[in-house]
């Protein structure tokens, strides 16, 4: 059953292949046909050999560019703990950073006894960690 599934698979690639052959031939065919009154014989097929060499070309550069992906250094945001995000956040937009610590501050002068409360939930949920 898998060899005959993978006998179907390589069928399949190779007349895909054939085909992309053929339609690139007859394409090539055709510009020929169409560039040699402008230009005539010679310059006609250079233009098409310069044209199938760009081809060439932007499909190798695309086949690199999906074998060898770019390297990501960095960790995906979700992978992140809160506290990389905020310093990730502050070091970008400062000003913003400088409003919210400021926001903070003004409560916590308002409020002590929302600041205690807030204070000691994160006491206990590191200490839960631990």
């Amino acid at each position: 059953m898998i060899l005959k599934r993978a006998i179907y698979y390589v069928t399949a690639v190779v007349a895909l292949a054939a085909t992309a052959v053929v339609c690139v031939v007859f394409l090539a065919l055709a510009l020929h046909a169409g560039l040699k009154p402008l230009v005539g014989e010679a310059w006609a097929g250079v233009l098409v050999a310069a044209a199938a060499a760009v081809l060439a070309g932007v499909i190798g550069m695309v086949l690199l560019m999906l074998a060898n992906p770019p390297r990501r250094h960095h960790k995906r945001e979700q992978d992140k703990d809160l506290t990389s995000r905020m310093f990730e956040l502050a070091q970008a937009k400062p000003l913003i950073a400088l409003g919210i610590v400021g926001a903070a501050a003004a409560v916590a002068l308002k409020n002590p006894r929302t600041t205690a409360t807030v204070i000691s939930a994160l006491m206990a949920g590191r200490a839960s960690k631990s």
